[in-house]
């Protein structure tokens, strides 16, 4: 039996499970990713979207670019997953959503030319 990864948004109304070994972690540091979360950069994981059940309330998505649509919280505004048509049937959600996100580390970097000048690519670390 493969492994299942639990999590959910702040308030618990979206709940999410997702199955196997992620397709990748990375820190994304484009701009886009700094301002839909308000960090510094953004770790995400990565899963095939037949791998993932949802349960609870569902998502609500807003296109945030060309392509891209991003999923969050309702009522609570948790930022939740990302999706685009550069990989189609992916979804990549915000490591701290995961119930334990310990078993996650990125091994790489993305956009790291838009990255803040004091961050410190996962490569370098």
């Amino acid at each position: 039996m493969s492994a299942a990864h639990d999590g959910a948004c702040h308030c618990g109304g979206v709940r999410f499970r997702a199955h196997g070994a992620p397709k990748f972690v990375s820190a994304c540091h484009c701009e886009s990713c700094r301002r839909t979360t308000g960090g510094a950069f953004s770790t995400w994981v990565g899963f095939s979207s037949s791998d993932v059940e949802w349960s609870g309330d569902s998502p609500y998505f807003h296109a945030s670019s060309m392509g891209v649509k991003r999923g969050f919280c309702k009522s609570c505004g948790t930022p939740l997953t990302y999706q685009s048509e550069k990989w189609p049937g992916e979804t990549h959600f915000l490591i701290g959503v995961f119930k334990d996100p310990s078993p996650f580390t990125p091994r790489s970097d993305y956009m790291i030319e838009e990255r803040l000048h004091w961050v410190k690519p996962v490569a370098e670390k």
